[in-house]
């Protein structure tokens, strides 16, 4: 079986680092066309689109304000056409103690980042998906939505369960329309973005708690996106595919 992407114009939200980085490469190596949304790594994307190629760009918004994402739609469809696949990958992780005074301002953070940007990118690619026939939206959420985390992440596997409901919602109401809509929920992973916490918690206490020898890293949930984006899976929509190193089974 051969996956491939050819002619399909894809985008990637937080996709100059981690996770969203391998699945960019990923997706490129199996022919799609990637549009690599960044905020803050413009040299990490600009590198990432000259690796991958046929005919990659980045685009630039802050996920945290609700115009920057209808903006980010906008012009992706602007250069590209558009739109085959949408792949909500972009996160924030803030730890948030229950007795810290700024834990308001980054529980709204982090549901604008996790949540709300996804929210907004999948409406505005519903409505795309209904006029052109169809396509598939791949959310990646995490084992926190399933299994809850700790205190200082309250806000974080909030943010990730309302992610679930609402690919399963799309996946509902949408299907007849030709919308697919699936859901990726990541343990630890091995990213710049958690380096801090594994050092926290330990790598060692970490990987006692996986059924694995080794973290998950980025290469290992990039192939399934590829997978999901190709359509050989479509009777999978609603589905949620647990890539965790089977530290949680649901």
């Amino acid at each position: 079986m051969k996956i491939d992407l050819t002619g399909k114009n894809i985008l990637v939200t937080g996709a100059s680092r981690g996770i969203g980085r391998a699945i960019a490469e990923t997706l490129a190596e199996s022919g799609a066309r990637v549009a690599a949304h960044y905020h803050t790594g413009e040299a990490e994307a600009k590198a990432l689109a000259e690796k991958i190629g046929n005919g990659a760009k980045i685009f630039k918004a802050d996920l945290a304000l609700a115009e920057e994402c209808e903006n980010l739609f906008s012009e992706v469809i602007k250069d590209f056409g558009s739109i085959d696949v949408l792949v909500n990958n972009a996160g924030t992780m803030a730890m948030a103690g229950m007795e810290e005074d700024d834990w308001t301002k980054k529980w709204d953070k982090t549901m604008a980042i996790n949540l709300r940007s996804a929210g907004i990118l999948s409406r505005r690619v519903v409505l795309h998906f209904k006029k052109q026939g169809g396509g598939r939206i791949i959310n990646i959420a995490s084992r926190a939505a399933f299994r809850g985390d700790t205190p200082e992440f309250l806000a974080y596997a909030a943010s990730k369960g309302g992610m679930v409901s609402l690919s399963r919602s799309i996946a509902r109401d949408f299907g007849k329309d030709g919308v697919k809509s699936f859901i990726i929920a990541p343990g630890w992973v091995r990213t710049e973005a958690t380096n801090e916490s594994i050092k926290e918690y330990g790598e060692e206490n970490i990987v006692g708690d996986i059924a694995l020898n080794r973290l998950t890293e980025p290469r290992d949930i990039a192939p399934l996106v590829a997978f999901l984006a190709s359509g050989l899976a479509d009777h999978a929509t609603g589905g949620t595919f647990d890539v965790n190193a089977g530290s949680y089974v649901h």
